[in-house]
């Protein structure tokens, strides 16, 4: 479920960056391309939609990140299996012993 929501974030984010690259800062952009008098959407229309597109993608990603971080893969199913785990690998282990340095390393 994490992997289909991260792709849907990943498509929505893609038609976000391409839906504000269309639009004008200062009220053209894409519109103003298609000005024409038989047009059947206008320049306000086009700028509408754009606009609606934009707040509509950005509230997608925020709800898609929302059900992304309660997707997350849970690792430690069983509360304290992974400590448990832990200790009987270090319960396991043979016992290092080291060797104290000397105490002036120019007495070797």
């Amino acid at each position: 479920m994490f992997v289909v929501i991260s792709i849907l974030i990943l498509i929505v984010s893609v038609l976000m960056v391409l839906i504000v690259l269309v639009q004008n800062s200062k009220g053209g952009g894409l519109a103003s391309n298609f000005s024409a008098s038989n047009q059947f959407m206008g320049v306000r229309q086009t700028a509408d939609f754009l606009e609606k597109a934009t707040w509509t993608l950005a509230i997608a990603i925020l709800v898609l990140s929302l059900a992304a971080a309660m997707a997350i893969p849970k690792f430690n199913a069983v509360p304290g299996l992974m400590d448990t785990e832990l200790r009987q690998q270090i319960e396991q282990t043979a016992p290092v012993n080291f060797q104290a340095p000397p105490a002036n390393p120019d007495e070797d």
